[in-house]
């Protein structure tokens, strides 16, 4: 299985004005690591059909992982999947996908730390205040103490989620974060691009 790769972890959510191709292909040449497909409004033949030419655009320079469906990210021939606490469990997705896949899991708190140990990586948040997910039930913001002490529980790596921003995303890279995930500050950004490198570069630094 490919190893999470340190850097930005760019999440194309199905809300943004522009195309999930032209937000992946934006995020792929500003340098994320990895991208995430989280197009929960599409149906599973449109979402495949994304992801496959997502997959042709990431061409080895990023990882993509689909939002919720292992199915799908089989099919597109994808690197992997991302779950959230209500999805499969990892464990299905494993039978689904294999063992050369990567899997992901949403985490925010401790007890969902430790039962994610097993899964390839676990995403923790939020870690800042957020408007990405309105409506959902997400707990306070955890601050980047609360991520140092996530990173220092957990055995796989760990992706900070929630509020990051070009100017936050070096804190979380030295509380321990192998990646910093955006949703809103990438794809609503007036150039996605180029906030991508901007957010690369910080973690960097």
């Amino acid at each position: 299985m490919p190893p999470l790769p340190a850097g930005v972890y760019a999440i194309v959510d199905g809300s943004a004005a522009r195309s999930p191709l032209d937000l992946v292909g934006a995020f792929v040449q500003g340098g994320a690591a990895v991208v995430q497909l989280r197009l929960k409004n599409v149906g599973a033949g449109e979402l495949l059909k994304v992801a496959r030419e997502a997959r042709k655009l990431c061409g080895g320079r990023a990882l993509l992982l689909v939002n919720d469906r292992p199915d799908v990210a089989r099919l597109a021939e994808a690197d992997g999947v991302h779950l959230g606490q209500g999805d499969l469990p990892w464990q299905a997705a494993r039978a689904i996908l294999g063992p050369s896949a990567l899997i992901g899991v949403s985490t925010h708190s401790d007890a969902e730390i430790d039962a994610a140990q097993d899964a390839d990586y676990i995403g923790f948040g939020p870690i800042f205040l957020t408007a990405s997910k309105p409506g959902a039930p997400l707990p306070a913001p955890h601050g980047v103490d609360g991520l140092r002490r996530a990173v220092e529980r957990s055995r796989v790596p760990v992706v900070a989620i929630g509020g990051i921003t070009a100017a936050t995303a070096g804190e979380a890279a030295r509380a321990g974060a192998r990646c910093v995930a955006a949703i809103a500050e990438l794809c609503h950004a007036a150039d996605p691009e180029a906030a991508t490198r901007a957010m690369a570069q910080a973690f960097a630094r």
